[in-house]
């Protein structure tokens, strides 16, 4: 029964899983192989799309990076701009307020001068008047005793005399 012709059933079973490997291969590569080389296909251009959107991120990033730069060191510059021009309007403040203080000084120095002049004056006024007045009292004192001899006379000469020395 060696010689049989026709289909049989082969009995070795290195021989027929080489030709069962073989037509597995055979199906899967000629099947599963483009879908699989369509799927990789797929996989890398999706891979590259998303690379190309990563790296247009990443020089957005950068230029938003240089943006904040350049406008972070722009506000520093107007804040040490601000510093500088506050640091000037307080010394300018100072200075003013120096010389308002200077001048009020000056004033208070013109009235105390103005006061005092006042009151010495007031002070030798009165200082006069009443000197004056002393000697007037002692004036009439001294007339009414020289005149009790000759009274009425010397009373009209004196009143007259009087009233000359205090109308001056």
């Amino acid at each position: 029964m060696l010689g049989h012709e026709g289909f049989g059933i082969n009995t070795n079973i290195f021989e027929t899983n080489i030709i069962n490997l073989a037509a597995v291969l055979f199906i899967v590569v000629t099947f599963v192989g483009q879908n699989l080389t369509t799927l990789l296909e797929n996989r890398k251009q999706t891979i590259l799309t998303n690379l190309e959107i990563a790296n247009t991120r990443a020089l957005e990033a950068q230029e938003k990076l240089n943006n904040a730069k350049t406008q972070f060191d722009i506000a520093k510059k107007k804040a040490q701009e601000i510093r500088e021009e506050g640091i000037l309007r307080a010394n300018s403040e100072l200075k003013t307020v120096v010389s308002m203080h200077s001048l009020r000084l000056a004033k208070l120095e013109e009235f105390k001068n103005e006061t005092v002049l006042f009151y010495q004056q007031k002070a030798f006024k009165e200082a006069y008047l009443y000197v004056v007045d002393r000697i007037m009292v002692r004036v009439r004192e001294r007339l009414n005793r020289g005149l009790k001899q000759d009274a009425a006379y010397h009373v009209v000469i004196n009143n007259f005399y009087v009233s000359n020395l205090t109308t001056f």
